[in-house]
C-alpha cells in the first residue's frame, strides 16, 4: 500500500470532526470564562475597591484559578472538551507556564522548573514589552500634533 493509498483511506474511516459543536462550545467557555472575570471585578467595585486595582485583582483571580486548576489536573480535562475557549489568553499563558513548572520539576528548582518556564514566557514577555514601547512612541508621536 502506497503512502497516498494510506491517506485515502486514513481519511475515509477518521469520524467526522464536529465543527460547529466545538466552536459554539469554546464559544461558550470562554464567554463564561470572561463573564467570571468581569463579575469578579464588579463585585470588588462594589466592596469598594478603585477600579484599577478592582481589575488587576480579577486578573489575579483568574490566573490563580488557571494555575490550581493545572496543578489539580482539572485544567487538561476541560480543556479537551473546551479546546479554544479556555485558552483566554490570560488563563491560557498561565497554564502554559504552571504546565511547564509541573512537568520539569523533578530536574531541580533553576535548572528545571525555572529554566523550562521563562522558555515559554520569555518570548510573551519580550515581545509584549517590545510592543508595548513602540506603542507608547507611536502615541506620544501623534500627542506631538
Amino acid at each position: 500500500m502506497t503512502q497516498r493509498e494510506y491517506q485515502k483511506l486514513a481519511a475515509r474511516k477518521r469520524p467526522a470532526s464536529p465543527v460547529a459543536a466545538d466552536c459554539a462550545w469554546a464559544f461558550c467557555v470562554g464567554g463564561l470564562l470572561c463573564a467570571a472575570g468581569q463579575l469578579s471585578a464588579d463585585l470588588l467595585r462594589q466592596a469598594g475597591m478603585p477600579l484599577p486595582q478592582a481589575r488587576l485583582t480579577a486578573s489575579l483571580i483568574l490566573v490563580t484559578f488557571s494555575v490550581l486548576a493545572t496543578v489539580l489536573h482539572v485544567y487538561d480535562d476541560v480543556g479537551r472538551r473546551a479546546g479554544a475557549g479556555l485558552s483566554v489568553p490570560i488563563t491560557g499563558f498561565a497554564n502554559s507556564i504552571a504546565a511547564a513548572a509541573i512537568e520539569f520539576k523533578s530536574e531541580g528548582l533553576v535548572l528545571g522548573m525555572a529554566a523550562k518556564m521563562f522558555v515559554i514566557a520569555g518570548p510573551v514577555l519580550v515581545y509584549g514589552m517590545a510592543a508595548s514601547v513602540l506603542y507608547g512612541l507611536i502615541y506620544w508621536v501623534v500627542g506631538l500634533f
